[in-house]
């Protein structure tokens, strides 16, 4: 399976059939198999980071179990690094696909601690991007950059310059590294909105100009706002 996922990031050939859930049945079938140093990384619509990064992959997030809780860590745009329950995390990744990756062998007690270490030491710090490119430190981090920072920081892999790191290199390296192996590949879907109970034309036309409202508007968001 492993090697699967790894030629479709190499050359580009269709992954695997991802199953169609709600972030609710996400969450149950998640949690029940995430541990400290789970990795969740979306093929969402942000274009910026599909044109910095050069692949569809736009997104990675961090997952540590704190007192039976499972909290995600991860950098956003206009919300810069921040925790999140894992249950919060996927209510707000509406209409991505998830690719969960989980430790070939549970982190140690010391690792999994300089693991969360890291990540609650940079919250609050900015999202940025543009740096990508140069490799350069800047006040801000972005996503796969802040993964990649603890993950060194837990001693599972090096890396050159963690900023150039995006989430398909940071894929591929624990990959082929096989410090990693896939788990569950989930789309997630909204919950629909109920029909009006009046089925008169009026209501029915309200009804479908929200719905349509609310999807240009979500997709629009996703891919300029990168939210």
């Amino acid at each position: 399976m492993k090697f699967i996922i790894l030629a479709a990031l190499l050359t580009g050939s269709p992954a695997p059939a991802a199953s169609n859930v709600t972030p609710q049945q996400a969450l149950t079938a998640i949690a029940d198999e995430a541990q400290t140093g789970s990795l969740i990384v979306s093929k969402g619509d942000c274009l910026a980071v599909k044109i910095f990064s050069g692949s569809s992959y736009t997104h990675i997030a961090a997952v540590v179990e704190h007192d039976g809780e499972m909290l995600v860590y991860d950098s956003t745009g206009g919300a810069g690094v921040r925790k999140q329950s894992l249950g919060d995390y996927l209510t707000a990744q509406n209409d991505q696909t998830l690719h969960i990756f989980h430790p070939r062998n549970p982190l140690s007690p010391s690792r999994a601690r300089r693991f969360q270490e890291h990540l609650e030491s940079q919250l609050g710090r900015p999202y940025a991007i543009h740096h990508h490119l140069t490799g350069n430190r800047t006040a801000g981090l972005h996503c796969s950059e802040y993964v990649t920072d603890a993950l060194i920081a837990a001693d599972l892999l090096r890396a050159k310059q963690p900023p150039r790191v995006s989430p398909a290199s940071l894929v591929v390296g624990i990959l082929k590294a096989e410090l990693y192996e896939p788990g569950a590949v989930v789309h997630l879907i909204r919950a629909p909105l109920e029909p009006p109970a009046c089925a008169n034309w009026c209501s029915r036309l309200w009804f479908d100009t929200k719905v349509c409202t609310r999807t240009c508007f979500s997709k629009l968001r996703g891919w300029f706002f990168c939210k």
